[in-house]
């Protein structure tokens, strides 16, 4: 389409906006509304491109079904005849070379030479004191930005229209100087804002936020708070372990505060997920899908029918066929694909296009060649996991040695100190080894003959006596590897929905083909989610000596033992927990994602401090 800047010289109101340079990218008139409505959900969706659906995004597609269904041209402005019948266009996309600014109009109503733009709405409009309606501001800005893209390709533009499909009434206002000032300013601050590169903070106790479809990603309430305690000078914080020397923007804390009162920081993201795992691990069979339905078929036999809707992860376990149909339509529906060895080992990933936003990964990529920043972040992540291997012996022990209970404190306390890489790993291989060596005592379950094939001698079905693996060489140590295959599945997912790229990690250096980055945030969850999904497994006979196979010195879970621990890993990951730092209980899963994100705010700067995740 030519676009002109033939504006009526009738018309008494000019634009305010000074032309933009030509390298500016065009900006939507929806995203000036919600840089109006709020700077960060403008920075999030526009610069970052991350969206969510919630119940008000889908209601509004709904809502413009019908107007989307037909896309009218608008005349010329000079084929307009004064006096012509009212006719209309619908879903008109015109765009301002001047301005550097597109608008979709939903409906352009044209009454002779004049044009009025109508916007439809899910909402209700704003009333005045006087009783009168009227459109509230992002709406108007919205429409301001409308009018000035139909006055710069010439047509006459002097009022607007929002439909608010709630109350189904209209509400009119005029295209008045005032109000293309107002444009005008919001135009250039909202490009400012994109080009500045810097996300800027959340809302503060806004009413907004619990309705907003980004809530869960932006994290206002949670974001503010970190920011404004735990990025204090040290000095006004009593009492927590603190890591310092990062430089201006980094310390990191295994015992943050919890909140004076945690009434006051509100609960904005749901406690769990509707959507589950689909767990797939019967040999030869096959996925394909009809509509949004996978059907999972046996010899060509559906045997299983699950609504993709419904499913926030499909994993497949060895010898299972998936067709290209079906592998689409999860790209499409951003469910990632999972891929297992029929042993359990996590071997690849598929999914679509998935977050495009470029800077985390960029500030990921320059904070992994700080050696100082991830030798301190790394300390707190072993402190962390420390503390929360000898929170689950107090826990679960029998009788937990206090000898070994002091030592790990002091290995915690050592962690924090830590001169080097090297050093770290030696305090955390000594904290594993005592950790389990008094893991045995954990385990309540019976102690059988081993029920499995190719016995070599006697054999207790859940006599641990130390971790092994590559091949896991008893039935203890093949429910620790499938768990932690399976959480550094579930971690790698999330650095990926986040926008981290999780093979550069900041403590498990870069080594190809390993997700570094999913094992250095799993580190303080491996005793918590992990090791005790095995324990229940074992002590609630959901696995038992008959779900094992043995072949050499190699152990192994059966089809039927995988499926009975998957039951046991997804009720621990739906176990609710409370947050320490912000007071608030959500499920394991989502805690992963939580704590996911708020690194993501240390590394772009937001917050001065990653509270890692510890239990009492």
């Amino acid at each position: 389409m030519i676009q002109t800047n033939t504006a009526n010289t009738n018309n008494p109101v000019s634009a305010p906006l000074s032309p933009a340079p030509s390298p500016s990218p065009y900006l939507p008139a929806r995203m000036v509304n919600e840089y109006i409505y709020c700077p960060r959900l403008f920075y999030l969706g526009y610069v970052e491109t991350q969206f969510a659906h919630n119940q008000e995004t889908v209601e509004g597609a709904i809502g413009h079904r019908r107007v989307d269904e037909k896309q009218d041209e608008l005349p010329p402005a000079e084929e307009l005849i004064d006096g012509a019948s009212t006719t209309q266009s619908r879903s008109v996309m015109l765009s301002s070379e001047t301005y550097r600014v597109i608008a979709k109009m939903d409906l352009v109503e044209m009454a002779g030479q004049w044009v009025i733009p109508v916007d439809y709405k899910r909402g209700r409009p704003r009333k005045n004191h006087d009783g009168s309606l009227a459109a509230w501001d992002p709406e108007r800005i919205q429409m301001g930005v409308q009018a000035l893209v139909l006055r710069d390709n010439g047509y006459q533009c002097e009022e607007a229209v929002v439909y608010y499909a709630t109350t189904k009434q209209r509400v009119r206002f005029p295209i008045d100087g005032a109000l293309l000032a107002e444009t005008g300013t919001a135009i250039r601050q909202a490009r400012q804002l994109a080009e500045s590169g810097r996300r800027p903070l959340p809302l503060a106790d806004s009413p907004k936020c619990p309705r907003c479809s980004l809530v869960g990603i932006c994290l206002p309430d949670e974001t503010r708070s970190c920011h404004d305690r735990l990025s204090a000078p040290p000095a006004h914080r009593g009492g927590q372990r603190l890591l310092f020397d990062l430089g201006p923007r980094l310390f990191a804390t295994i015992e943050p505060p919890l909140p004076d009162n945690p009434s006051d920081l509100r609960r904005l993201v749901p406690a769990r997920d509707d959507l589950r795992p689909l767990y797939l691990n019967t040999q030869g069979i096959s996925v394909g899908k009809s509509a949004n339905v996978l059907k999972v078929k046996d010899k060509g036999k559906v045997i299983q029918e699950v609504r993709i809707g419904d499913i926030c992860q499909l994993n497949l376990f060895g010898n299972i066929q998936l067709t290209t149909q079906a592998i689409q339509t999860l790209c499409q529906n951003e469910v990632p694909i999972a891929y297992f060895s029929m042993g359990g080992w996590f071997y690849g990933l598929t999914q679509g296009l998935g977050i495009k936003n470029i800077f985390l990964r960029r500030e990921q990529f320059r904070w992994a060649d700080i050696r100082s920043s991830c030798l301190h972040l790394a300390r707190a992540l072993v402190a962390g996991k420390i503390k929360n291997q000898r929170t689950l012996l107090q826990r679960n022990h029998i009788e937990p040695p206090r000898q070994s209970l002091a030592q790990m404190k002091c290995m915690q306390t050592d962690a924090l100190a830590a001169e080097s890489f090297e050093t770290l790993l030696g305090i955390e291989g000594n904290g594993a080894r005592e950790y389990f060596q008094n893991f045995a005592g954990m385990i309540k379950g019976e102690e059988e003959p081993f029920g499995g094939t190719d016995m070599n001698g006697p054999f207790k079905t859940f006599d641990f006596t130390g971790r092994n693996r590559r091949p896991p060489r008893d039935p203890v140590n093949a429910l620790l590897s499938l768990a932690y295959s399976v959480l550094a599945k579930d971690l790698t997912i999330v650095c990926h929905a986040v926008g981290f790229d999780p093979y550069l990690g900041f403590y498990h250096q870069p080594r190809f083909g390993r997700a570094s980055l999913a094992l250095d945030l799993m580190e303080p969850f491996r005793p918590l989610i992990a090791d005790s999904a095995v324990l229940s497994a074992i002590n609630t006979r959901m696995v038992t000596e008959r779900d094992f196979i043995r072949t050499g010195n190699a152990v192994a879970l059966t089809p039927n033992g995988r499926k009975a621990f998957f039951r046991a890993y997804e009720q621990r990951m739906d176990t609710l927990v409370t947050h320490p730092l912000f007071g608030y209980r959500v499920n394991y899963r989502r805690m992963l994602e939580i704590q996911t994100r708020l690194l993501a705010r240390v590394i772009t700067g937001e917050m001065t401090n990653y509270p890692v995740f510890t239990t009492r």
